[in-house]
């Protein structure tokens, strides 16, 4: 398995950037469901923030996962790889 990683950058209610990365099977070609796994993935925050778009979503590159992510992509779908402000 190869995956696509989606660089994301998402604004906190309170102004600060999130910055995150979804992980998706490489051969996923629907964008509107990787913004769905995004979105899965902010609706576990405790504050709010703004909607998932193309706009905050972009595709970045395809990599080989480890075994680790590849068994997380197969169970869930997708991953997700916290980078910046992603915590309160």
């Amino acid at each position: 398995m190869k995956i696509a990683v989606w660089d994301t950058y998402v604004k906190r209610s309170d102004g600060i950037i999130m910055h995150f990365d979804i992980l998706v099977d490489s051969t996923l070609q629907d964008a509107e469901k990787v913004f769905r796994y995004g979105q899965a993935y902010l609706d576990t925050k405790s504050f709010e923030t703004e909607k998932l778009t193309s706009k905050e979503c972009i595709f970045c590159h395809v990599e080989r996962p480890t075994e680790a992510l590849t068994t997380e992509i197969e169970t869930n779908g997708f991953s997700i790889i916290e980078m910046e402000n992603c915590d309160e």
